[in-house]
């Protein structure tokens, strides 16, 4: 008989939480049970795009809550029709599938990408070329997408179909081109891999790549997408358009919901039967969804993103000069930032928390701040004053251990 593990709770053992809970949150701040305010410069991983309890998400919800909350993908559902037209009409897409996840959104990104190719008479293309340092969720394919080994490990074989190649090697990326080839699926900011910005020129030649070599494009961005970056889609500042777009996190803003993007002819292998869903697209997904969209693409809001993330990254490369010692480089787009620490990040990110600062780890000893995107330029500076304490408590630490 197997040895079974000591209890420690009913919960699985798979995450490591802050002894911290939150009761309540009002804008860009959360509230412990004990009375205690946090600046929340996560934003639950870049997921509440219009900060907490914003009241016309609020007000979204309570109204279809009293209506009907779940259908199934059985009837037409109130919500789907707006919603899907509102993301077509604002972006390069013809047509949307309604996730659940991030992960959902790739795996049918992944499954359009394949199934186009099965029914354009090219059964033998389905492998995909992905990017390392990439993270495209939590499933076996997506792992397998991904192709992190601290992911993968312990999960039986690979998902065969996914080849990775360095990120931002060109070279390398040709000769992984191969007659099985049918995509190329990339982050235009790797977010978990350390805030790794992909710059405008690469993602022009892989455009170029797909076009002489009959592969769709696809873009995760799930964490970059719905005004993060100073524009609605990251992509748009290189003025390449993806074929396959995945997009969740801050289009729900708080809701879990996500939705994969695809041009008509992307999308023609997607036919009645080929891929489907139970809760996706559900009525409060889609009020929750809608009530993102009113704010988002309000006039002035992504001008307001931009003003801020300057102030904020200007901010921060100040505070780069003068801590040299705990903050090697500054990175990213819009409020899509990360600070690269000199010191182990996560002490940078526990001497954060105790100015009452949240932010989010990444690879490449990166701390991620991803401040909701109402975040006020007042916000943003209380935001760098409590960096800046906790950069000085490092400095000061740093000089006593020398």
């Amino acid at each position: 008989m197997a040895e079974t593990a000591p209890k420690s709770g009913p919960l699985f053992d798979t995450f490591s939480r802050a002894p911290l809970r939150f009761e309540r949150g009002e804008g860009v701040w959360l509230i412990t049970e004990s009375g205690e305010r946090y600046l929340d410069f996560g934003a639950g991983v870049a997921v509440t795009s219009v900060g907490h309890s914003h009241p016309h998400m609020v007000e979204s919800l309570k109204a279809q809550v009293e209506k009907v909350w779940h259908l199934s993908n059985l009837y037409e559902v109130a919500g789907q029709e707006v919603l899907a037209k509102r993301l077509t009409d604002a972006t390069f897409a013809d047509k949307v599938f309604f996730t659940n996840s991030g992960a959902e959104a790739l795996e049918c990104a992944i499954k359009t990408a394949r199934r186009y190719q099965y029914t354009h008479g090219h059964p033998e293309k389905f492998r995909i070329i992905t990017f390392e340092g990439a993270f495209h969720g939590r499933t076996l394919a997506t792992i397998a997408a991904g192709g992190q080994a601290k992911y993968l490990e312990g999960f039986g074989p690979k998902v065969e179909g996914f080849d990775q190649v360095p990120f931002g090697d060109l070279e390398a990326l040709k000769a992984a081109i191969v007659p099985e080839t049918a995509a190329l699926l990339i982050e235009p900011i790797q977010g978990e891999g350390g805030i790794r910005v992909v710059q405008p020129e690469f993602l022009r030649t892989l455009r170029a790549l797909c076009e002489e070599h009959g592969l769709l494009l696809i873009f995760d961005e799930v964490q970059t997408g719905v005004g993060r970056t100073g524009k609605f889609f990251a992509h748009e500042r290189s003025g390449v358009t993806p074929d396959i777009m995945a997009v969740a996190k801050g289009i729900g803003g708080g809701f879990p919901f996500g939705a994969c993007l695809a041009t008509a002819e992307a999308a023609s292998g997607m036919t009645a039967g080929s891929h489907g869903t139970t809760y996706g697209g559900n009525p409060l997904a889609m009020a929750a969804g809608n009530a993102v969209l009113d704010i988002i693409l309000a006039d002035g809001f992504i001008e307001h993103v931009r003003d801020v993330a300057l102030i904020f990254r200007q901010g921060l490369a100040s505070l780069k000069d003068r801590y040299p010692d705990v903050i090697e480089e500054i990175r990213g787009e819009g409020l899509l930032l990360g600070i690269k620490a000199r010191v182990p990040s996560g002490d940078l990110l526990q001497a954060m928390r105790a100015e009452h600062l949240l932010g989010v780890p990444a690879g490449d000893n990166v701390i991620r701040l991803l401040p909701p995107l109402v975040v006020t330029a007042e916000e943003a500076r209380d935001g760098l004053a409590r960096i800046e304490k906790a950069a000085e408590a490092l400095t000061t630490k740093l000089a006593k251990s020398a």
